[in-house]
C-alpha cells in the first residue's frame, strides 16, 4: 500500500474464485441478489459492489451495511477494506483510494459524470443507483474490474494527463453489456467483452470525436493479432465462442473475446446500415435481455427476430453470414474490417521517417516535437510500426529513447509500447526500466508480455526467471500463475 500503515483487502471473484469466497453457485448463468454486513477494525472502511446502507460503531470496530437489490452473478460480488478516502465527483459518483492518492485519483478521474451520462445516451439510462471508483493497489491484475456501483481499477491509469480514460468507458459500459445482459458461461465470454468493447468505442467517439474511436479499432485489431498469433491461428482458444470443457476460464483468458467480438459487431453496423440502423437495435438487444442470462444463440436469434419485425430487407444479408466461421472457427475474423486510415497517418509516416533514417542514421532530423501532437492511441500506433520492423539497430532505439525521452514515460500505455519495442530488439539498454516496471505494478496487459520478451532476449532469459522469483509474492495469484505458465516454471 502507499501508507504502508494498514493492511488492504480487495477481492477478485471473475471468473471462477467467488466459490473461494463464500458458498454460492459460482457460474454466471445463476444471478443473485445480496445483502452484506462487514465489520472492519477501526480505521479502514469497507466497500462491496452494492449499495452502501448504512455503518455503526462496534467497540474498535465500524460495521458497514451494504445492500445489491439488483440480480447479479456471482463472479460480480466485491468486497474491499482498507485505509480509504473519497472524493465527491457528482451526485452519484464518487472516487475513492489511499489517502496519500486521492487528490490525484479525483483530479485524474474528474469527467466520470460526463463518461456516465454519455453512456446513458449511447445506451439507456442507467440502473444501478450509484457509480463509484476505486482505485487499487498497483498489484491489482487487471485494467478494471466492472463490479456494480463500484468499478475497481488499476492505479496504471493515473497518466495526470486524464488520456487513459477509455478504460473507464469500457468500465461503465458493463453497467449495460456483462452487468445486464450476462454471458451464460465463460464460453460465450464475448458477449460481455466484445459488446462492452463496442460499447466503450462508441462512447469516446461520442467524447472525442469520430478519429479517436477509429484509433481504437486499429489498435484492438493489432492486438487481436498478436493474441492470435500467442495462441496460434488453429488455436480452438482463439474462436470467437470456444470449447471450455475441462479447461479453466483464467487459462482461456485474451483479448479475443475483446476485440474479435468487437469486429464482429462493427461489421454488422457498417454492413447493415450504419449506426442509425444499428444504435436502436443493440438499445432493443440490451432491453430484451436485460437480468438475464444468455448464450450466443440467444443473442443471434435476437438480432434475426429485431431485423424480421423491423427491417426484414437485411435478412438476406445475415442469412449469408458464414456465422461458423464467425462464432466457432479459430483464427482472424472472416471478413475484415475497413478503419478510416486518416487518424493514423501522421504517426505511420512518422515511424516510417525513423526506418529509412536508420540508412544513413539521419537522426539529427527528429525532435520532441514530432510526437506532441500525438494522441496517447498515436504514440501507441507509431510504437507498434517500429516494433512491426523489430529487431532494430541499437544506435536506432538509443535516438528514438533521446528523442523523445520514452524510457522514464509516465503514460504506462506508451512506456510498455516502448519496452516492448527495446526487448524485440534485445536492447538490453532498457533491461533497468523492464525491471522496475515489473516490480510497481501487477497489471497482466503488461506484466506478461514484459516477461515473455525479457525471456526471449538471449541475455534475458535467467533474469525474467530471476525476477519473477523475487516477486511472484507481489503479484496477484491470478497474475502470478499465468506468468508462471509463460516462463513454463
Amino acid at each position: 500500500t502507499l501508507g504502508k500503515s494498514h493492511p488492504y483487502l480487495f477481492t477478485q471473484c471473475e471468473e471462477i474464485h467467488a466459490r473461494s469466497l463464500l458458498p454460492c453457485q459460482d457460474s454466471p448463468s445463476v444471478k443473485i441478489s445480496y445483502s452484506a454486513s462487514i465489520r472492519a477494525p477501526k480505521p479502514l472502511t469497507a466497500l462491496m459492489s452494492a449499495l452502501a446502507t448504512g455503518s455503526r460503531d462496534d467497540g474498535d470496530s465500524t460495521v458497514f451495511s451494504f445492500e445489491q437489490q439488483t440480480t447479479i452473478p456471482s463472479y460480480l460480488i466485491a468486497l474491499v477494506v482498507g485505509n480509504l478516502a473519497s472524493a465527491t465527483i457528482s451526485d452519484r459518483c464518487a472516487v475513492w483510494s489511499e489517502p496519500e492518492n486521492i487528490d490525484a485519483c479525483a483530479w485524474e478521474f474528474a469527467e466520470m459524470e460526463t463518461i456516465l451520462q454519455t453512456a446513458e445516451d449511447v445506451v439507456s439510462p442507467y440502473l444501478w443507483g450509484r457509480y463509484d471508483l476505486l482505485v487499487l493497489p498497483p498489484s491489482f491484475p487487471f485494467g478494471g474490474m466492472e463490479n456494480p456501483c463500484l468499478t475497481f481499477v488499476t492505479p496504471t491509469l493515473l497518466a495526470g494527463d486524464r488520456s487513459l480514460t477509455d478504460v473507464i468507458a469500457h468500465e461503465i459500459a458493463h453497467s449495460w453489456s456483462g452487468n445486464l445482459v450476462t454471458a451464460k458461461n465463460w464460453e460465450h465470454f464475448w458477449l460481455n467483452e466484445g459488446w462492452t468493447t463496442f460499447f466503450e468505442r462508441k462512447i469516446v467517439g461520442r467524447l472525442n470525436g469520430e478519429d479517436a474511436r477509429q484509433l481504437s479499432c486499429v489498435i484492438g485489431e493489432a492486438d487481436l493479432v498478436e493474441s492470435i498469433q500467442f495462441y496460434g491461428k488453429d488455436s480452438p482458444l482463439t474462436a470467437l465462442v470456444p470449447k471450455l470443457d475441462n479447461v479453466d476460464p483464467d487459462d482461456a483468458y485474451s483479448t479475443v473475446p475483446y476485440d474479435k467480438g468487437a469486429h464482429l459487431l462493427y461489421y454488422l453496423e457498417q454492413a447493415l446500415g450504419g449506426p442509425a440502423v444499428f444504435e436502436p437495435y443493440m438499445r432493443s438487444y440490451i432491453k430484451a435481455f436485460q437480468g438475464q442470462s444468455i448464450s450466443t444463440y440467444d443473442w443471434k436469434n435476437h438480432l434475426l427476430s429485431y431485423f424480421a419485425d423491423n427491417d426484414p430487407a437485411k435478412l438476406e444479408l445475415l442469412d449469408s453470414m458464414e456465422w461458423d466461421k464467425w462464432l466457432t472457427a479459430p483464427g482472424m475474423p472472416p471478413v475484415s474490417n475497413q478503419y478510416d486510415g486518416r487518424p493514423q497517418e501522421a504517426c505511420l509516416a512518422l515511424a516510417d521517417r525513423w526506418l529509412k533514417a536508420i540508412d544513413d542514421s539521419s537522426y539529427d532530423q527528429f525532435s520532441p516535437a514530432d510526437i506532441e501532437g500525438f494522441s496517447t492511441m498515436q504514440r501507441v500506433i507509431f510504437l507498434s510500426r517500429l516494433a512491426d520492423n523489430a529487431p532494430l539497430q541499437a544506435d536506432t532505439l538509443r535516438a528514438v529513447d533521446r528523442t523523445y525521452q520514452l524510457t522514464g514515460y509516465r503514460n504506462c500505455e506508451v512506456r510498455f509500447g516502448w519496452l516492448a519495442l527495446a526487448l524485440k530488439s534485445n536492447y538490453m539498454a532498457v533491461v533497468d526500466a523492464v525491471i522496475e516496471m515489473l516490480s510497481t505494478q501487477g497489471r497482466m496487459k503488461f506484466t506478461r508480455p514484459l516477461y515473455r520478451l525479457l525471456h526471449a532476449c538471449p541475455d534475458g532469459r535467467e533474469l525474467a526467471v530471476k525476477t519473477f522469483l523475487r516477486l511472484r509474492d507481489f503479484y496477484h495469484p491470478i497474475c502470478a500463475r499465468m506468468v508462471e505458465k509463460d516462463l513454463e516454471l
